[in-house]
């Protein structure tokens, strides 16, 4: 397994009253951003596009980071696109040509729930391609986060990661509540038993594809309060560096508006 993935401190937590505050704080400097970048504040300066891109073990705790993450935004200014397996049409293309349409231009932001990493995850481990597949895969998916870098876009990889009695445990809530017993289906219990292959595949994945252009973030999602909070804090972290990378007067937070 990776070093990566071994280091990644599961017993991370934060308090609710805590994750709270830094919440509302982290939002406050999103929607800041978020304005600054579409060229909405003074002095007008339209920013790179921004792609955030959630990766993780199923009930992860992908779509409360996600909520989180645009709550506070403006919802013209930031498009949501869950991924889920590809269509027939979709099928008949290049593994990447059913992103395309979803890419943000200068001055907007996309959030992927779930991405093209699924060729290096799902793919992989249900033997849908081969190895030297995977590998050009790969190699295609770093010259196209290139190439979407070089273009003006900044990429935040954000893998979201729980232990497996972590994950039991947040089925068996799912099975016995109504309200949330639809996001349980028969393939996530089965992905369960798979759970060493994509430990191996996602080592492979990070080893492969963390670059400089776009570098990936592992999320302790063991405690949700935490996980959150890391989820906003990071990718302020990450878009405040590539502004400034860019050459981006990028204007200083507020004591109340985001809290380290």
């Amino acid at each position: 397994m990776s070093k990566a993935i071994d280091g990644i401190d599961l017993t991370a937590k934060l308090s609710r009253e805590e994750s709270e505050v830094r919440i509302l704080a982290a939002q406050r400097r999103l929607v800041h951003l978020r304005l600054l970048t579409a060229g909405l504040l003074e002095p007008h300066q339209t920013g790179p596009g921004l792609i955030v891109l959630f990766e993780g073990f199923d009930a992860a705790g992908k779509g409360g980071a996600i909520r989180r993450l645009t709550g506070a935004l403006d919802p013209r200014h930031v498009r949501v696109i869950p991924i889920s397996v590809p269509t027939d049409e979709e099928r008949r293309h290049h593994f990447l040509w059913r992103f395309w349409p979803h890419l943000p231009g200068w001055g907007e932001m996309t959030v992927f729930d779930r991405s093209w990493y699924g060729r290096l995850l799902v793919e992989r481990v249900e033997e849908l391609i081969d190895h030297d597949t995977v590998k050009r895969s790969a190699e295609e998916i770093v010259e196209f986060e290139r190439s979407l870098v070089n273009d003006g876009v900044t990429i935040v990889k954000l893998w979201l990661h729980i232990s497996d009695d972590e994950q039991l445990s947040r089925f068996n809530v799912r099975a016995k509540d109504p309200l949330k017993h639809w996001k349980l289906t028969p393939d996530d219990w089965r992905n369960r038993g798979l759970r060493p292959a994509y430990l191996d595949a996602l080592s492979d994945l990070l080893d492969w594809t963390d670059h400089a252009h776009a570098h990936w973030d592992l999320i302790a999602a063991e405690d949700k309060h935490y996980a959150r909070v890391a989820v906003l804090e990071t990718v302020i972290d990450r878009w405040e560096r590539d502004l400034e990378r860019r050459g981006f007067t990028v204007p200083p937070a507020r004591g109340d508006d985001y809290l380290h």
